[in-house]
């Protein structure tokens, strides 16, 4: 079987309200303001596609959230997203490896990110046999090319892979493929998943 796993919120939580925090002391501007104005848009989508710099990225989601930010900080905000690794998923991704089963992280991601939890989390590359980013591909979830290039990659069917992620809109992509998905609702479904 191929088992195909979300970054974010599968793997290694995160959280946008740590991110505007940064960003809200940073900019001396109210907290409530940048939740209210923050939404993954289009400057998202094409930054996730690597269609525009990290740089261009950062002046459009300032504007947006009508923020003055340095691009130090900025991605200082950006990069505190990030809030740990959940252990018991990345157990069961071992495992998995060691009786033999593919595993695969699919991930929405972006270059300014990808500079950042590698380094600070290994035990993720390590318990992966592949890892397929956004940035990389030109492409994104719920993009159906992106689910297909990674089954063509792998050498699986829809109906020999399994999909892990937390956004409904990708689990619903996926699913209308064939793609047994389970939509990830908490640090207790992959481990609840794989007992049942």
């Amino acid at each position: 079987m191929l088992y195909i796993f979300d970054l974010g919120n599968v793997i290694v939580d995160i959280d946008f309200n740590r991110v505007l925090g940064v960003w809200s002391n940073l900019g001396r501007v109210p907290l409530a303001n940048l939740q209210s104005r923050f939404h993954i848009g289009e400057a998202f989508e094409y930054h996730e596609r690597g269609e525009i710099s990290d740089e261009e990225f950062a002046a459009r989601l300032c504007a947006e959230l009508d923020v003055a930010l340095s691009y130090p900080q900025f991605e200082a905000g950006w990069q505190a997203i990030f809030v740990g690794v959940r252990h018991e998923t990345l157990a069961i991704m071992q495992q998995l490896r060691q009786q033999g089963e593919r595993v695969v992280i699919l991930s929405n991601t972006n270059k300014l990110h990808t500079q950042f939890w590698p380094s600070q989390y290994p035990e993720v590359q390590q318990s992966a046999d592949h890892i397929y980013l956004s940035q990389e591909l030109g492409m994104r979830k719920p993009e159906a090319r992106i689910y297909q290039h990674v089954l063509a990659q792998e050498g699986f069917s829809a109906e020999q892979a399994v999909f892990f992620d937390d956004n409904q809109d990708n689990i619903n992509a996926a699913k209308a493929l064939g793609i047994t998905s389970v939509w990830v609702e908490d640090s207790r479904t992959v481990p609840g998943w794989f007992a049942r």
